[in-house]
């Protein structure tokens, strides 16, 4: 007698429709999470630049040879291939001679094409903001140092004379001695 053998099962259409369905959504998903990523270095990118901007014009500020006046201005510039609209501020802190700069950078083609007078205070597109300070320094008159530890001219011996106290300058000999 002839044993019947079981024909060779293999998957049905049903099954095969249902994995490509479950390999769809699972390679949306991959495709959602990669783009996702891309967009965030990008705009990190962005923000790294308009950090570069702000910095950079801050030390312009920092290097002019006055302070800088108080108030507000603006200005373009060109950076790593990209225009760059830069808004710097200047107030006058509580302490004679130093100011605060706060300075607002975002991309050019960002700007709002507002009309003439109108004010962008409430507009958000700004990618970075730096914030610095500039002030005069304050110099004494060649080998006087400042008195702040109690070490310096005019202190008792022995008052303070930390390290950075100033020396006491060598006494010339008494006449007849």
């Amino acid at each position: 007698m002839k044993t019947r053998s079981a024909p060779p099962r293999g998957f049905t259409l049903v099954e095969v429709l249902v994995a490509l369905v479950i390999v769809a959504f699972g390679m949306g998903a991959v495709l959602a999470a990669l783009s996702s990523a891309a967009d965030s270095v990008m705009r990190l990118r962005e923000q790294s630049f308009a950090e570069w901007v702000g910095f950079n014009q801050l030390a312009t500020a920092r290097l002019q040879a006055t302070l800088p006046a108080t108030g507000t201005t603006a200005g373009d510039v060109e950076f790593a291939t990209a225009h760059w609209q830069w808004q710097q501020t200047v107030t006058p802190m509580d302490i004679p001679g130093l100011r605060r700069i706060i300075i607002r950078v975002r991309r050019a083609a960002a700007a709002p094409q507002s009309a003439p007078g109108a004010s962008s205070a409430g507009n958000d597109t700004w990618l970075a903001t730096v914030m610095g300070f500039r002030g005069d320094t304050l110099q004494t008159p060649l080998d006087v140092l400042a008195n702040w530890d109690g070490g310096g001219p005019g202190a008792a011996p022995g008052d303070g004379g930390g390290p950075g106290a100033a020396p006491t300058p060598p006494q010339p000999p008494a006449p007849g001695k």
